[in-house]
């Protein structure tokens, strides 16, 4: 008898038929002798409109109110899915997130697992019920309810997998694996069926929306292979696990893109020690992440020092480095919020010239300019317009031929 962790996005539980389509799912992976654990996300569009209602009521809504309103989405969901399956005849529970023993940091919106206390779940478990997990959420030692962040059920589902010590990890969603590219954006976008961690992760975090980032570091870290897959069909998936393949790859596994991005210039920084930690240390105290960091080279001791935020982040980033940029004497702090980002990524590239090359040239040729560029071993980044990112997008999946096995 296998233990199976399954986790099902809003879009697999928008409404009360797709739930019954859920439970149906669950009971014939019951009916194979599996014990289950199933994390589930808020129905559809729910968490959006309870986003609404907060900022109905006020225009800065406080961040522990925020997180135990959002968190009820996940609870909806979970509890509705419960009864479909109790009424088909199968013994079920449902489990907030702090019930199921996940403990958090105090992060509020953005809160990181600590760790996870299982025994609730294993006892449901040895009792014969099918355990249904709100995803999102967590609580903390204090007892607060906090959430998870964007993505926030993957990391669930995996974390749940990992404290249980599951057979496998089941990502059920509206898509059928892992493309190539966006299908939306590139129609001859191809399913891959099976990646490595690696390669996951860096489509992942810049711009895949099929997994979270950091539901693939916790598979790689934890050994578990993550299936990704549709809930609509029993079409084969993608397997996102740690083997290597035995073919020599050079080419390019993905492309990814991401339009929430927005970048901040302190202009006319003084070239000293200190300075980048100054700006530095008082965002990442404000929970602000940065993504590409750039400083031009220095001319008569002054320089200036450009990064990117989330666009969610963009006010925050700002109210934190607009005094700190006149305390330093620099000249000025200016922002854009008009960018996206797009990548190429594969674990060929690294040992392989000629990738950067191509990219550029590819760009160039589109009259798409780059105003930012990071890198990686497997994976190159580059920031520009947001109205140009589509067409980057395409234009990279034709040149890299990436429709082609």
């Amino acid at each position: 008898m296998a233990l199976i962790v399954q986790k099902y996005g809003g879009s697999s539980v928008a409404d009360a038929e797709k739930i019954k389509n859920v439970a149906r799912r669950i009971a014939a992976t019951k009916d194979k002798g599996n014990e289950v654990v199933v994390v589930v996300s808020a129905m559809g569009d729910s968490t959006d409109n309870l986003l609404k209602l907060a900022y109905q009521m006020t225009s800065h809504p406080a961040d522990r109110e925020l997180d135990l309103l959002l968190s009820t989405g996940e609870v909806v969901s979970s509890t509705l899915l419960a009864m479909a399956l109790e009424e088909m005849g199968y013994e079920a529970i449902s489990l907030t997130g702090g019930q199921a023993g996940i403990k958090t940091n105090a992060a509020y919106s953005q809160a990181r697992i600590e760790r996870i206390d299982p025994e609730r779940v294993v006892s449901e478990l040895d009792k014969g019920n099918i355990v249904i997990v709100a995803g999102f959420q967590g609580i903390t030692e204090g007892m607060d309810i906090t959430t998870l962040g964007r993505g926030g059920s993957d990391t669930t589902a995996v974390a749940l997998a990992a404290s249980l010590a599951a057979d496998a990890c089941q990502i059920y969603t509206d898509v059928e694996g892992v493309y190539t590219a966006d299908p939306r954006l590139v129609p001859e976008a191809r399913k891959v069926d099976e990646i490595g961690y690696e390669e996951m992760l860096e489509l992942a975090t810049y711009g895949a929306k099929v997994m979270h980032p950091r539901a693939v570091e916790l598979g790689e870290l934890f050994h578990i292979p993550i299936l990704v897959a549709s809930s609509f069909n029993d079409n084969p998936g993608t397997l996102i696990h740690g083997g290597g393949s035995m073919e020599l790859r050079n080419k390019v596994r993905g492309i990814a893109h991401d339009l929430d991005v927005a970048k901040i210039t302190v202009v006319g920084v003084p070239d000293h020690p200190g300075i980048a930690a100054a700006i530095f240390e008082p965002l990442a105290k404000a929970n602000v992440s940065i993504d590409t960091i750039e400083q031009n080279a220095s001319i008569n001791n002054i320089t200036d020092l450009t990064f990117t935020v989330a666009k969610s982040q963009l006010d925050k980033a700002m109210a934190v480095v607009k005094p700190i940029a006149k305390s330093i004497g620099a000249t000025e702090c200016v922002s854009d919020s008009h960018l996206g980002k797009v990548s190429i990524i594969g674990t060929g590239m690294q040992n392989t010239p000629g990738f950067a090359a191509r990219l550029f040239s590819t760009l160039s040729e589109k009259g798409i300019n780059i105003q930012l560029i990071s890198t990686s071993e497997i994976r190159i980044t580059c920031i520009i317009g947001e109205d140009k990112v589509e067409d980057a997008v395409r234009a990279l999946h034709r040149a890299f031929e990436l429709e082609e096995e």
